[in-house]
C-alpha cells in the first residue's frame, strides 16, 4: 500500500515525520507557500527546531498526496508559485500528533556547553574567557528573542497563545544560562584556581 493512501487514516499518520507536522502547523498559522513556511520558521521555531527548504517541499508534496493539504497554482508574474492550505484531514492529523503520547526526547546539541565540559584542559583565564563567550551568546540570544516578542504578541492577539509561550520559555532558558554562568564565574574567580 502506498504511503499517501496509508496516511489517510488516523492510525497510520505516525508515518509522518516532524518536518511534515511543522509544515501542517505553519499552514494552520497562515503561511501559504513553501517560502512563507520557511520565513515563518525563521521568525519563530528556528530557535529550538530547524527545518530546511529541502524538507519543506517534499513534505508539502507528501501532505498533498495524502489529502492533508490542498495546493493550487498561483503564479507571481513569470515565477511559478504554489500555495497550500490545510484540509480538515490535515487539521485532524495535526491534532492527533499534538495529542499523541509519544516520547518527547530533549536533544540539546550545544558546542559551547561541549567546550565548557572540557574547559579544565585550559588555563584559568582561557576557561573564564570561554565561559564569558557562552554567557555573551545567551545574552545575544535573549536580545534576539525579545526582538520578535511584538510579532508573537500579534499572533497571540489573533488567538494563538502558544507561540508566545514558547518564545518566553526560550528567553527563560537563556536567562537561566546567563545566571548560571555568572554564578560559576563568581565562584571560579573567588576560589582562585591555580593557573596551569
Amino acid at each position: 500500500m502506498q504511503l499517501a493512501s496509508k496516511l489517510r487514516t488516523s492510525a497510520d499518520r505516525s508515518e509522518l515525520g516532524a518536518p511534515a507536522y511543522v509544515v501542517l502547523g505553519m499552514l494552520r498559522l497562515g503561511a501559504r507557500s513553501g517560502y512563507e513556511i520557511k520565513q515563518a520558521v525563521e521568525l519563530s521555531i528556528r530557535f529550538f527546531w530547524t527545518i530546511s527548504q529541502a524538507q519543506i517541499y517534499p513534505s508539502l508534496e507528501l501532505l498533498e498526496r495524502a489529502g492533508l493539504v490542498h495546493g493550487r497554482s498561483e503564479p507571481q508574474g513569470r515565477r511559478p508559485r504554489r500555495v497550500f492550505e490545510i484540509t480538515q484531514a490535515g487539521e485532524a492529523a495535526l491534532e492527533d500528533w499534538l495529542r499523541s503520547e509519544e516520547p518527547m526526547p530533549f536533544e540539546l546539541r550545544d558546542i559551547g556547553l561541549l567546550k565548557l565540559f572540557f574547559a579544565d584542559a585550559l588555563d584559568r583565564n582561557d576557561a573564564l574567557a570561554l565561559l564569558g563567550a557562552v554567557k555573551r551568546r545567551s545574552e545575544e540570544r535573549v536580545a534576539s528573542l525579545r526582538s520578535v516578542e511584538p510579532a508573537a504578541q500579534l499572533v497571540e492577539d489573533e488567538g494563538n497563545a502558544h507561540p508566545l509561550l514558547t518564545l518566553r520559555m526560550g528567553i527563560a532558558y537563556h536567562l537561566a544560562m546567563i545566571d548560571v554562568c555568572q554564578e560559576f564565574e563568581q565562584k571560579f574567580v573567588g576560589r582562585g584556581s591555580v593557573s596551569r
